[in-house]
């Protein structure tokens, strides 16, 4: 199964009130539905959506966005103010909307999220063993976690691709080979 690719949505999260979010009408194209089927889902289900899942966001922060994001001037003479849902809220919505995209991508994102989750403790592992191949053997994991995230899209020239990531407490090279 293939996952979300953190560079395919890092683009539309929004860092707004401390919180990661996504516009209502980002979240409809990842989900392949219109932005008037998102909106009339939370409508429908309201009950689903508590505080800290979905807020709407105020008319200077719509500015804002208009102003920074030329992807956001459809928003410009809108009089409605759009919602942005947080990651609990996209969780949500993903059990309401229907669509074999939204189904798939749903299933995409909480793998994807997962992997993260479980890369961050092997990181945390790491620092704290000491014995080698221990050392070694979580490092192989989270090499191939990584790969399975960042590999798909990997443009190459050759037959091998190296990428580094420098973490707080070690400094992690994986090179990806190709078979031929």
């Amino acid at each position: 199964m293939d996952i979300v690719k953190i560079e395919n949505i890092e683009d539309l999260v929004l860092d707004i009130d401390d919180e990661k979010v996504l516009l209502d009408s980002d979240v409809a194209i990842v989900y392949g539905v219109t932005t008037k089927e998102i909106n009339q889902a939370v409508r429908n289900n309201i009950e689903r959506f508590p505080q800290g899942y979905i807020f709407e966001i105020d008319k200077e922060t719509k500015n804002e966005l208009v102003k920074d994001f030329d992807r956001f001037n459809k928003l410009k003479h809108s009089s409605v103010l759009p919602k942005v849902f947080t990651e609990k809220g996209l969780y949500m919505l993903a059990t309401i909307i229907k669509s074999k995209i939204a189904i798939q991508t749903t299933i995409n994102i909480i793998e994807t999220f997962a992997k993260m989750k479980h890369l961050s403790k092997n990181i945390k592992k790491l620092s704290n063993i000491k014995d080698e191949k221990e050392q070694q053997s979580i490092m192989k994991k989270s090499g191939e976690m990584i790969a399975e995230i960042l590999d798909d899209d990997l443009e190459t020239n050759e037959s091998e691709t190296s990428f580094e990531l420098n973490f707080a407490v070690l400094k992690f090279k994986h090179t990806i080979k190709k078979g031929k």
